[in-house]
């Protein structure tokens, strides 16, 4: 169980890494006269992901969960391509991404890179990620429930994300 420890604590880091990207392209939003929505909804998210992270090592350790290794390397392998999808999201997105939704006016909506064929791809990466690494462990009870409150929390975010962009764009954007 020290390596999955390892694994949890490393995704850890990355989503800490996201953190300050998201800080260096909120300065940069705002200095170019972005504006932010959904200010309610981003505590929860925050604890959400970081209850993630807590919970996949507490009902592993706690509930002695198994390492099964058809179904852990599996997930490991979902993990993987969720950090790579999250990640050419962020690139596509430059200086626009953020774990925040701040558009800012002028700037044409993105529709390279993995938006060319979904609307909301890093929550494809962030729903994927959430059930894959508690199940790398066996951690099933915490998959299931952060699949579930992630879905509610993604249904507001996404309501938000589209709003903003429409606002912006005075039409539907991304219906």
């Amino acid at each position: 169980m020290i390596w999955y420890t390892l694994l949890v604590l490393a995704v850890a880091a990355e989503r800490l890494a996201e953190l300050a990207v998201a800080l260096r392209n909120t300065r940069w939003s705002l200095a170019r006269g972005g504006t932010e929505t959904g200010r309610g909804h981003y505590p929860v998210m925050v604890a959400l992901h970081t209850g993630l992270l807590g919970a996949c090592l507490a009902e592993t350790w706690l509930a002695d969960r198994p390492f099964v290794a058809w179904s852990g390397w599996s997930m490991v392998a979902v993990v993987a391509a969720a950090q790579g999808l999250r990640w050419w999201c962020v690139r596509t997105l430059g200086h626009r991404w953020n774990t925040r939704v701040i558009v800012v006016p002028g700037l044409p909506l993105v529709t390279g890179g993995p938006y060319r064929w979904l609307s909301h791809p890093n929550y494809v990466a962030v729903a994927a990620e959430g059930a894959a690494l508690p199940l790398v462990h066996g951690a099933w009870m915490t998959a299931v429930l952060f699949t579930v409150v992630n879905a509610a929390l993604m249904a507001v975010r996404i309501r938000c994300e589209d709003g903003a962009l429409a606002r912006l764009a005075g039409a539907d954007v991304r219906a």
